[in-house]
């Protein structure tokens, strides 16, 4: 076991890190409270809506795209912070904005510090994370997601709340969408200063030749003799990789590796789980609830996002990625075709249709929502392992994207029993590849894992 000092440095590093993912949730979820009071603000027509709307996705994938090449090239510390200054001045930007254009102009600038922390946050955390618990590590950035996007369902309803008795400013009543954008700004602000606490990755230093710098981070999370033969592990595994990109997607296992990355990364999406979240008090109201009680029980949903993403983290360590994924995969198909099959035969009276989304929930939070991020942070050869990590998120950014805009199309054509059926049909391909075809990468180094790779050339 590592010394106190060092758990608890490690803890902090990752903490910080996670910060990203915080803001992603709360980026993400905290446009749900404002789409109305914009609407009305700027009379926007349904193709000005849907552009507000998915603007910050767009921004996401363009953020996905650069960022790996950024981070294999100026490194992971430099980028994390761009995505926090593009947070913060997304944040301020949609408070003040005249007008519906330079608001989707700062969303669109918002999703692109999205992307670019959905991304760097795991690898900077598995980089800097001893193998035994690096999993854990990594598994708190999908908290954070989970805890951003409930933090803003609260923050949204408490500045409503308020919003009558203000009169004037970002928080006052129909203004109060201004607000809502804008509260990002505070966490924005500390995810910037605290980086600023933080060291480079050792793994990007190794590979820019700066093994002493990168020995001496490694050692405070590991002790001396420990952080030094990383390094030379470290060293090994970069003169045993090809110098060019052109030459790794060559190789045939780290071709291999990159498919199976976007391949998990885009059943993820398909999986459904943006439906649930962006889309529940819509299902839940066809289901009969009042809106009352379709707003209620999203929250609820997002509760049990949460919990259940702290027994990941409890677990994911000790039972591995490959028993997380196949069990909360095959609970997923389980719950979405008991979900379509309520719709189906009517029995949407009751408690039952919110019990199983909520294992649903449960389920997806459990396994697929953290073993992704773990998975795609750990898969990939240290020289190019930010922009290998960035096909793979660009594919599972792509599923949200797909998903974000067939829904309420599926909804009405297939109805929601067929929708909750093709969901169960889409993601259960995971299963077979948890099983058939993905290592167990529980307890093995970075660079074991990238041998592993290597050797299947």
């Amino acid at each position: 076991m590592a010394p106190r000092s060092s758990s608890s440095y490690l803890w902090r590093l990752a903490l910080i890190a996670s910060l990203g993912g915080f803001l992603f949730g709360y980026d993400t979820a905290v446009i749900s409270g404002t789409i109305g009071f914009v609407k009305d603000k700027f009379a926007l027509g349904p193709v000005m809506e849907g552009w507000y709307v998915s603007s910050a996705l767009i921004g996401c994938i363009l953020g996905v795209s650069v960022a790996g090449f950024l981070s294999d090239r100026f490194g992971r510390k430099r980028v994390l912070m761009l995505s926090a200054a593009l947070f913060l001045l997304s944040a301020i930007g949609c408070a003040y904005s005249g007008g519906h254009f330079m608001l989707i102009v700062y969303r669109l600038v918002g999703g692109v510090g999205v992307g670019v922390a959905s991304m760097l946050s795991p690898l900077y955390i598995s980089e800097v994370s001893p193998s035994r618990v690096r999993g854990r590590m990594v598994a708190m950035y999908q908290l954070a997601i989970t805890v951003g996007i409930l933090t803003s369902y609260f923050v949204n309803a408490w500045l409503l709340r308020r919003a009558p008795g203000v009169s004037e400013g970002i928080f006052a009543g129909d203004e109060v969408w201004r607000g809502m954008l804008g509260s990002e700004a505070v966490p924005a602000l500390c995810f910037l200063a605290l980086l600023l606490l933080v060291p480079e990755s050792p793994r990007w230093l190794v590979a820019r030749k700066r093994s002493g710098e990168a020995r001496n981070i490694l050692a405070q999370v590991a002790d001396g003799e420990t952080a030094a033969g990383q390094v030379t592990e470290i060293e090994t595994a970069l003169a045993q990789e090809p110098e060019s990109w052109k030459r790794i997607l060559g190789h045939r296992g780290i071709r291999f590796s990159i498919l199976l990355g976007v391949a998990l990364g885009f059943l993820t999406q398909v999986s459904g789980i943006n439906a649930i979240i962006y889309y529940g008090p819509r299902i839940l109201e066809e289901a009969g609830f009042t809106l009352g009680d379709a707003l209620g029980g999203q929250v609820v949903i997002g509760v049990v996002n949460v919990l259940f993403t702290l027994v990941a983290i409890w677990k994911i360590d000790d039972l591995g990625r490959r028993p997380l994924l196949i069990g909360g995969v095959s609970g997923l198909v389980v719950s979405l075709l008991v979900i379509g099959g309520l719709f189906w035969f009517g029995v949407t009276d009751g408690p039952w249709l919110l019990v199983f989304i909520l294992i649903y929930i449960a389920c997806f939070a459990a396994s697929f929502g953290p073993v992704i991020w773990v998975l795609l942070s750990e898969m990939y050869p240290t020289r190019v392992r930010g922009r290998a990590m960035s096909i793979a998120t660009f594919a599972l950014w792509g599923g949200t994207a797909l998903v974000g805009q067939t829904v309420p199309w599926l909804l009405d054509t297939l109805s929601p029993a067929g929708t909750f059926w093709l969901f169960a049909a889409l993601c259960s391909p995971a299963i077979w590849l948890g099983w058939k075809v993905l290592p167990e990468t529980k307890g093995r180094s970075l660079e074991e894992i990238e041998a592993y790779w290597m050797g299947r050339g």
